[in-house]
């Protein structure tokens, strides 16, 4: 789950970090399968409720196999290089979802959740 806020450098940025950090696992062009949405679209900017309402996403989404969509996604930058799942939830088997939560005055927080398969 992408921060997400649809502002121009900070949609780049962010998605140029998800990019370095995974790679080809991230490039929609090399085959890679990590998938990058923002449930902000749907529920917008809930200020410090933010990290908790996108964590339950990310749960939902290891729990159920079926990724958020990133609504209202209709001219997303060619330069990204990554499937931003837009507009249509999907199926996709997770293991592991990240949410990423970045906030005014440098509280940034990234969080992985995961199955636990034992």
């Amino acid at each position: 789950n992408a921060h997400g806020t649809s502002t121009p450098l900070g949609d780049k940025a962010e998605v140029a970090a998800v990019l370095d950090v995974f790679k080809d696992h991230a490039r929609a062009s090399a085959g890679g399968r990590l998938l990058m949405s923002s449930t902000k679209s749907a529920h917008g900017h809930c200020l410090g409720a933010s990290g908790a309402v996108e964590t339950v996403a990310c749960i939902h989404a290891v729990r159920d196999g079926v990724i958020a969509p990133t609504i209202n996604l209709d001219n997303p930058d060619e330069a990204f290089d990554i499937d931003l799942v837009p507009n249509s939830a999907r199926e996709h088997p997770a293991r592991y979802a990240m949410n990423n939560t970045f906030g005014f005055g440098g509280h940034n927080v990234t969080l992985i959740v995961g199955r636990y398969d034992g």
